[in-house]
């Protein structure tokens, strides 16, 4: 089922999600729920904050052309950064439209659970390492116009402001 994406501001997208627990059915559907949704968007990543619950899952599928590789991970936490930085132009399903240049570790080892309740590792480079990233950051409450300046954050945020208002008119 393709769920509704938050839009910025909203205060849930600021707040540090709960870890899950066990791995239910609940979290299953959810975690399908999420790939759906982010398809459809499209995006390569999102987290389950985006869509109003505040749990510690994500999804992403950094593969543009080619057979997809979508990846759930639950309770993700980064147990390594590389000191090399890469720098990305971000954008964000909750900030549509709107791009700035990050900058992150370029690689990163991050430890998580899957759908199948079995603990994995893996080392992500690339944009899969800036992905994960910004996708834990969500967990964390934290966007990526936080890593910009003030006077442009707050651009992006009266942008974000008006596009809820004209979306609200539209209903």
């Amino acid at each position: 089922m393709i769920r509704s994406i938050l839009i910025h501001p909203d205060p849930r997208l600021k707040k540090v999600c709960d870890p899950v627990a066990e791995i239910t059915a609940e979290v299953t559907a959810l975690a399908n729920d999420m790939l759906e949704t982010m398809y459809d968007a499209p995006g390569i990543g999102l987290a389950a904050p985006q869509i109003g619950v505040m749990k510690r899952v994500l999804v992403m599928d950094c593969i543009k052309d080619g057979p997809p590789e979508p990846m759930v991970l639950i309770n993700p936490a980064v147990i390594w950064s590389s000191e090399d930085v890469a720098t990305y132009e971000e954008g964000c399903l909750s900030i549509p439209d709107q791009y700035a240049e990050v900058k992150r570790p370029a690689e990163v080892q991050v430890r998580w659970l899957g759908l199948d309740g079995v603990e994995h590792e893996r080392q992500f480079a690339g944009l899969w390492a800036t992905c994960v990233q910004h996708e834990i950051d969500h967990l964390d409450g934290k966007l990526f116009i936080d890593y910009l300046g003030p006077l442009k954050r707050q651009m992006i945020t009266r942008k974000m402001e008006k596009l809820k208002r004209e979306r609200a008119r539209s209903v």
